[in-house]
C-alpha cells in the first residue's frame, strides 16, 4: 500500500502548535532558541522549560503524521485502548512491533489473507485488549481495519462493547440470525480514520450452532471484500469450541498466553488442535499486564 502523506507533515511541531492554539508565537520562539543552544530536539526543549507538555507534542506528531490519536481528555472510549490515546508508550510500540511480524506473516503474503483470530486458553488472559489495540494500530498504518467481536459468550456489556463503550445494535449475531447486514451493523469509530467494529449483538442462547453456518463463512468473504484487515475476538477456548471454528473460518490465529496465569499444556493443546484444523499459527503473544 503505498501511502502519501498530507501537506501537514512538511509542518513544523511548533507551527503546529501555534496554529491549534497550544502555543504562542512568542514562546515557540524561545523553544526554538534553547533548542538552538542546547542541540536538542524541538519538543524536549519545550518540555525542559515547561512550555509544553507531554499530551501537546504527541498531538503535535500525530498531526504532523497523520496518525490518529485520541487526547486523555477525550472520554468517548475506554482508556485501556493504549494505541489510541498513547501510541508513543512502550505497550503500542511492542503492538506495532507484533503489527509489523503479522504483516511480513500473514496479511501481505497472500491477498486472500485479510482474516485473523485471537485466540487463548482462558478467561482473562487479555484477547478483547489485544485485538482492540492491534486494530487500531493496523487503522492508524492506513489499513481498511474492521474488529469484529465474535465472543458470543460475553457478559452483556463487556468486552469490545466497553472498550469502545458502544451503543445496543444488531452485531454479529443479528447478521448471522439473518436480520441485519454488515453495512447496517458495523460502526465507524469517531476519531479513529480506517477502523471499524463488529460488535456482539444481543447474546444468542446457540453460539456455536450460529458460528458454524455458512453465513460466517459468508460474511467473513464479504468483510474480506472491504477491508484490509480483519481481526477477531474469540471466547476463552478452555470453555467452548467457539475460537476453533472461528478460526477455522478465518484460517489464521494468533495465539495469546498472559504471565504467570495461562498454563502451557493448555496453550500447547490448544495450539495442537488447532494446527490439526488446518489453522495456521502466525504467533504468539505474551501478554505480561
Amino acid at each position: 500500500m503505498n501511502t502519501a502523506f498530507p501537506s501537514s507533515t512538511r509542518r513544523s511541531i511548533g507551527d503546529i502548535l501555534v496554529a491549534a492554539g497550544r502555543l504562542s508565537s512568542a514562546d515557540a520562539s524561545l523553544i526554538m532558541e534553547h533548542q538552538r543552544q542546547h542541540q536538542i530536539q524541538f519538543g524536549d526543549a519545550a518540555i525542559a522549560l515547561k512550555l509544553l507538555t507531554e499530551e501537546d507534542i504527541a498531538f503535535a506528531l500525530s498531526k504532523q503524521f497523520d496518525y490518529a490519536y485520541l487526547s486523555p481528555s477525550d472520554t468517548s472510549l475506554s482508556t485501556d485502548l493504549v494505541s489510541a490515546y498513547k501510541p508513543f508508550s512502550p505497550i503500542a510500540e511492542n503492538l506495532r512491533a507484533v503489527r509489523s511480524q503479522l504483516m511480513l506473516r500473514w496479511f501481505n503474503s497472500d491477498p486472500l489473507h485479510k482474516v485473523l483470530a485471537i485466540v487463548s486458553p482462558g478467561k482473562g488472559d487479555g484477547r478483547s485488549f489485544i485485538a482492540a489495540n492491534l486494530s487500531i494500530v493496523f487503522a492508524q498504518q492506513g489499513q481498511r481495519t474492521l474488529l469484529l467481536d465474535a465472543d458470543l459468550r460475553a457478559a452483556a456489556g463487556g468486552g469490545q462493547h466497553a472498550l469502545f463503550k458502544l451503543g445496543k445494535g444488531a452485531g454479529l449475531s443479528g447478521i448471522l440470525a439473518g436480520r441485519a447486514n454488515l453495512d447496517v451493523a458495523a460502526l465507524p469509530v469517531p476519531g479513529l480514520p480506517g477502523l471499524t467494529v463488529l460488535p456482539t449483538g444481543a447474546l444468542p442462547p446457540n453460539p456455536q450452532e450460529l458460528l458454524g453456518r455458512p453465513e460466517f463463512g459468508q460474511l467473513l468473504g464479504s468483510a474480506a471484500q472491504q477491508f484490509d484487515v480483519i481481526i477477531i475476538d474469540t471466547p476463552a477456548d478452555n470453555d467452548f469450541a467457539d475460537a476453533e471454528i472461528i478460526s477455522a473460518r478465518a484460517g489464521a490465529a494468533l495465539m495469546l498466553a498472559r504471565k504467570n496465569k495461562s498454563l502451557l499444556p493448555n496453550v500447547a493443546l490448544l495450539a495442537k488442535r488447532l494446527q490439526e484444523g488446518g489453522v495456521t499459527l502466525v504467533g504468539s503473544v505474551l501478554n505480561d499486564g
